[in-house]
């Protein structure tokens, strides 16, 4: 999944198709080693058992993780990107995280379609990375608590 992603994001960018060399080389210390507990979760969807998306979240602060690595193969999208976002909060919630904040290009027309259907606003650039032309955030509502009050 992580492959097709790599080979799918700078495809777009660059016009033409990825050579495995330049997917390699999207994939050489792109933190994926940071998307496991405690930094970090990362799910796969499936589709009658086939891996068809990918998401990955990390950590930024006790309060505050970033979806990345946001990916649903195309004969797919449209089937359940919903699900997926659903996925990455629910781990964000029980990493306690409160806020979630992305960055996307101009050409991920698809991805930013998906984030604001699901309730992600535009902000504010919180940052000025390569890449990163629009930045949305959605506050995480918390969990109502099932203890009785006396």
């Amino acid at each position: 999944m992580r492959r097709d992603y790599c080979d799918e994001v700078a495809s777009r960018y660059w016009g033409c198709p990825a050579t495995a060399e330049e997917i390699d080389e999207g994939l050489t210390g792109d933190g994926a080693e940071l998307l496991v507990p405690p930094t970090g979760q990362f799910v796969v969807g499936r589709f009658d058992g086939t891996a068809a998306a990918c998401a990955g979240l990390l950590v930024v602060d006790a309060d505050t993780a970033e979806p990345t690595r946001v990916f649903v193969r195309p004969e797919h999208r449209g089937t359940g990107g919903g699900l997926l976002l659903a996925a990455v909060e629910n781990a964000a919630r029980a990493f306690g995280i409160r806020t979630l904040r992305l960055d996307t290009r101009n050409d991920l027309v698809e991805a930013r379609g998906l984030y604001a259907k699901h309730g992600y606003r535009e902000v504010s650039a919180f940052h000025r990375r390569q890449y990163a032309e629009h930045w949305f955030a959605k506050e995480l509502p918390v969990a109502a608590s099932t203890s009785a009050s006396a």
